[in-house]
């Protein structure tokens, strides 16, 4: 019986550089976002808004993440889980912090998921390679 599981998490040097590579493609496109990055277990590691970024997207942002931790998927797969369940649909989008719409990635060491990242403040495409900039950090 295995007693104690190893859990990789992201460290706070990680987090501020995916942060500020998300900020950076924000930049690009002429936008201003929020960026949250959670460890595995849904925690708050590291957070900015941009000067303009939406204060509504400060929570949306964070739920992004929250979501891409708890699930280890991205954000914007859940529609086409849902889509054809009525039940579902109608009912799992009412999950606190669940978001089913795109912008939010889990973070994973090898296959081991370590975290989750989350934008907001553009749009859903520019939100999502925001995250993908940030997650290049972990392949460059």
């Amino acid at each position: 019986m295995k007693m104690f599981i190893e859990q990789k998490t992201i460290s706070n040097e990680l987090a501020q550089r995916m942060v500020n590579a998300a900020k950076e493609k924000a930049c690009e496109f002429g936008i201003a976002v929020n960026v949250a990055i959670m460890d595995a277990g849904g925690n708050l590691l590291a957070f900015s808004r941009m000067d303009g970024a939406p204060l509504l997207s400060i929570n949306i942002a964070q739920d992004k993440a929250y979501t891409a931790a708890a699930f280890g998927r991205p954000t914007h797969e859940w529609y086409d889980v849902i889509k054809d369940n009525p039940s579902l649909k109608i009912g799992i989008v009412h999950t606190e912090r669940l978001t089913v719409f795109g912008g939010g990635y889990p973070v994973r060491c090898g296959d081991q998921l370590a975290g989750g990242i989350g934008v907001s403040g553009g749009s859903l495409d520019q939100d999502q390679a925001c995250c993908e900039a940030a997650l290049r950090i972990l392949t460059d």
